[in-house]
């Protein structure tokens, strides 16, 4: 089958477990680092499907990059290939969707339990309510026709699915490492950012193994329901086989 294209931004921001569930389901992975100048397809025809991470970047920035990409995930969407995006993958996906990317009230950084909406809980394995990682400032609308899938205490709009695409203001895919390494490399960030949806270092890496534990089985189910949406080759049968 066609690779999924995976557009990376920051070293401390892989795809973590997203990554190794696609090994785990034999799909293909091309993973891409834009912000390091490797070129981004004109194209998403080329792909089964489209993921977009996080980024310490505004999605308004006005870099070629940041642009190139949010031609490319409208391409997708033309196409009807499903997109998948984390936080700033987010924020790009409602863009080409067409609605508006703004500052939320409060950051939000860390740990925190958001509410399923009624209609998104065979999504979250029939959870009402769900733990997950956040680290962003920004916030996106709903985009036209879409559904709100999650909602927050101190952002409202956490994700939206709309046909085969997913958007989530938060973060399913890392890992204890990549948590641990973002905690070390946003040092400095978490001694001047102040607010109620702010948590400390110390806090996020507390019980952090089992917190990554629950988070990775929930993303598992969300993972596969989208990944069930990419276009796979047919099976050829033989007479007789």
């Amino acid at each position: 089958m066609r690779p999924v294209a995976i557009l990376q931004h920051e070293a401390h921001q892989g795809p973590g477990f997203l990554h190794e569930f696609l090994q785990e389901q034999g799909v293909p992975v091309r993973l891409l680092r834009p912000d390091l100048g490797d070129p981004i397809p004109r194209s998403a025809a080329d792909y089964s499907g489209l993921v977009v991470l996080g980024s310490e970047h505004s999605v308004h920035d006005r870099l070629d990059w940041i642009r190139a990409e949010q031609r490319l995930i409208q391409d997708a969407v033309r196409l009807d290939m499903p997109v998948l995006g984390h936080c700033f993958g987010a924020q790009q996906l409602a863009l080409a969707l067409g609605a508006r990317v703004t500052r939320n009230a409060w950051p939000n950084i860390g740990w925190s339990r958001l509410w399923v909406t009624p209609e998104a809980r065979t999504l979250f394995g029939g959870e009402h309510e769900v733990q997950v990682f956040n680290w962003h400032y920004d916030t996106f609308e709903i985009p036209r026709g879409a559904r709100r899938t999650l909602f927050g205490p101190h952002c409202l709009n956490k994700g939206f699915a709309l046909g085969p695409h997913m958007g989530f203001q938060c973060h399913l895919e890392v890992t204890e490492a990549s948590v641990r390494q973002w905690c070390a490399s946003g040092q400095q960030e978490l001694g001047q950012v102040r607010g109620p949806a702010v948590q400390s270092a110390s806090a996020m890496l507390r019980g952090l193994r089992e917190r990554a534990q629950g988070l990775h089985q929930l993303a598992r189910g969300v993972y596969r329901q989208w990944s069930a949406q990419l276009e796979r080759p047919a099976l050829l049968h033989r007479h007789g086989a």
